[in-house]
């Protein structure tokens, strides 16, 4: 049984995405979480370790093209991300220099669906061959899937630890969420 409060964490991890969309670091920041103990004494109570798996694997920085439409290039730009329309794709016309520089400088592409078929043409077999063919999105795709992801992990993760604790939630003082360098967000406690 979990004593996290659903709202209490939606509210943290906005606010949380709040602070870093005000204030723009030059690195991504990582989600921490803070767990402070209470009636636990590591002098006598055996000692834990373990590991969980997490429902959706966290990425590490990677950098990312969006090939695609009016919308998915606003959402693209909104987003910081690298963005290229079906114009500067008619620009590079299966130019294997250049091709291989784009294939060499990202280590993604996201492709509208409208797009995907027009990719070869003007591109060529070049990403094919760096085993980098743009991934298909459709503007089903929602940004509040990533928000709900970082909440199935951070419960995943507490529901974890808890377990392993002797009284359970009884030994947890408070735990904390913040971003590496935003501010620190009571979750329980």
């Amino acid at each position: 049984m979990s004593k996290l409060s659903q709202e209490t964490l939606n509210a943290a991890i906005a606010s949380i995405l709040k602070g870093s969309q005000e204030k723009k670091r030059k690195f991504v920041e990582t989600i921490e979480l803070q767990i402070s103990l209470k009636d636990y004494d590591t002098q006598r109570d055996k000692r834990f370790s373990g590991s969980v798996r997490l429902p959706h694997v966290p990425r590490a920085k990677s950098n990312i093209c969006v090939i695609g439409d009016a919308v998915h290039m606003e959402e693209a730009k909104a987003l910081g991300l690298d963005c290229m329309d079906i114009e500067a794709l008619k620009k590079i016309n299966k130019n294997k220099k250049i091709v291989k520089k784009l294939a060499r400088k990202y280590d993604a592409f996201l492709a509208s669906q409208a797009l995907i078929p027009q990719i070869p043409r003007y591109l060529g077999p070049g990403l094919n061959k760096a085993g980098k063919f743009p991934t298909l999105i459709t503007h089903q795709d929602k940004i509040e899937d990533k928000i709900l992801e970082v909440r199935y992990n951070l419960t995943m993760a507490i529901n974890f630890l808890v377990s392993l604790l002797k009284k359970n939630w009884n030994n947890v003082k408070r735990l904390h969420i913040k971003s590496t360098m935003g501010k620190c967000h009571t979750i329980y406690g």
